[in-house]
């Protein structure tokens, strides 16, 4: 198999460390606490030194992020990102990193983020709506009540309207991902729900039931990119950025050309593009799910089946989303099942590169069809209601 090169001066960059903090229900501990348990596993990871890092991208905490993030993880970094495009962040982040890297701007760059947003409803420190505020374009949608899942609601009923999606396919999702996260002893629910389970659960927006629609956790993970000439220091065998695509949509619903197509297919077709690869060519892919419609559409525009035919690719009796079928997606149960502590984006990243390295169990481990452990994965992330979309080609050493 053959990937596109770096140009000419440009070194290539690796995942080299990637880890989780405790994640679920996290009770005790500060934001702060799990960005730094994150950090510390993702370094004992690479097997590297802190002092090689001198990036840090971070975003979602504190008023100067990530300055803040950095003091408290005692970094001086001379590279930094702090781009906030919701979900999708990580993955844009992780494209200016490679960038970074590549071009010498830096030579470790650490990924990293925490969020108790469970433990914070819990104790009442905030409540269980999260407002965007009604200042700039968002002012002339508030009046009418419009909140985030009522977008992805709206957008999922017009995909339904226009190609015959149906609630059941919807649903297919939700049971996939609660198939793999039965797998996965680190994913907050395991128990296996159906179809009707789906189906029959309290209406959140029309057509979302609350098994569509992510849950809430607490959690923190971190990635550690690097140049070419630190992979022979660490611990783990690298795994290879490839290409990454970045795009942003529109913030609001009536600058959105067309509700049936997620700023994924463009930022896709720019990833597999430079990475020099096909959706055909992928083993598994981790994909942003804050609600089951999102996977099936991101989906269709990464290009794995074609516009319109997504309903039947994620039909549960076909079993492709799982771990062990033709396209596994969201291996560890994804944020319907695993965890979702708010910015979900660079939990994908960590998933796709402990599959690609071959670190996890038996039953877990995913592999291809000859039993050979997978060669590339794919992880796009989306932030604000179908705003922004960035993908990340990841290759196996």
């Amino acid at each position: 198999m053959t990937h596109a090169t770096p140009g000419r001066g440009r070194r290539k960059v690796a995942v080299v460390g990637a880890s989780l903090s405790d994640c679920g229900r996290v009770d005790e501990a500060t934001p702060y606490a799990l960005h730094a348990q994150a950090a510390r596993r993702a370094l004992a990871d690479s097997g590297l030194d802190r002092s090689v890092v001198d990036g840090i991208a971070s975003a979602g905490l504190g008023t100067l992020a990530p300055a803040e993030v950095a003091e408290y993880l005692g970094l001086r970094p001379t590279w930094v990102d702090s781009t906030s495009v919701g979900g999708s962040a990580w993955e844009v982040m992780a494209a200016h990193a490679a960038d970074a890297v590549a071009a010498g701007h830096a030579n470790a760059v650490l990924l990293v983020y925490g969020s108790t947003a469970r433990a914070d409803i819990r104790a009442g420190r905030r409540t269980g709506d999260l407002s965007f505020g009604t200042r700039g374009p968002l002012q002339f949608e508030a009046p009418y009540g419009h909140t985030l899942i009522a977008k992805y609601a709206m957008a999922a009923r017009r995909h339904m309207h226009t190609y015959g999606t149906t609630l059941e396919q919807l649903a297919s999702v939700a049971v996939q991902a609660r198939a793999n996260a039965a797998r996965n002893p680190e994913a907050m629910f395991r128990t296996p729900v159906t179809i009707d389970e789906v189906l029959s659960g309290p209406m959140i927006a029309d057509p979302f039931t609350k098994l569509h629609c992510c849950i809430r956790s607490d959690g923190g993970a971190a990635v550690l990119l690097a140049a070419e000439e630190y992979v022979r220091d660490c611990r783990t065998a690298p795994v290879w950025v490839l290409g990454t695509g970045e795009h942003v949509s529109h913030t609001t619903m009536s600058e959105w050309a067309d509700f049936t197509v997620s700023p994924a297919a463009v930022s896709g077709r720019l990833a597999f593009e430079r990475a020099g690869v096909r959706p055909a060519e992928i083993d598994f892919a981790e994909i942003y799910d804050a609600f089951t419609y999102m996977t099936l559409v991101t989906l269709e525009d990464l290009g794995f089946c074609a516009k319109g035919e997504g309903g039947a690719f994620v039909d549960a009796a076909k079993g492709r989303l799982l771990v062990g079928g033709e396209l596994p997606v969201n291996t560890d149960g994804g944020g319907l099942s695993a965890q979702h502590p708010g910015m979900r984006g660079l939990f994908l990243l960590v998933e796709a590169v402990r599959q690609l390295r071959g670190d996890l169990p038996d039953g877990r481990q995913v592999r291809r069809p000859d039993g050979s452990l997978p060669e590339l994965a794919v992880a796009s992330g989306t932030g604000g209601w179908f705003c922004s979309s960035g993908t990340v080609v990841l290759g196996r050493g």
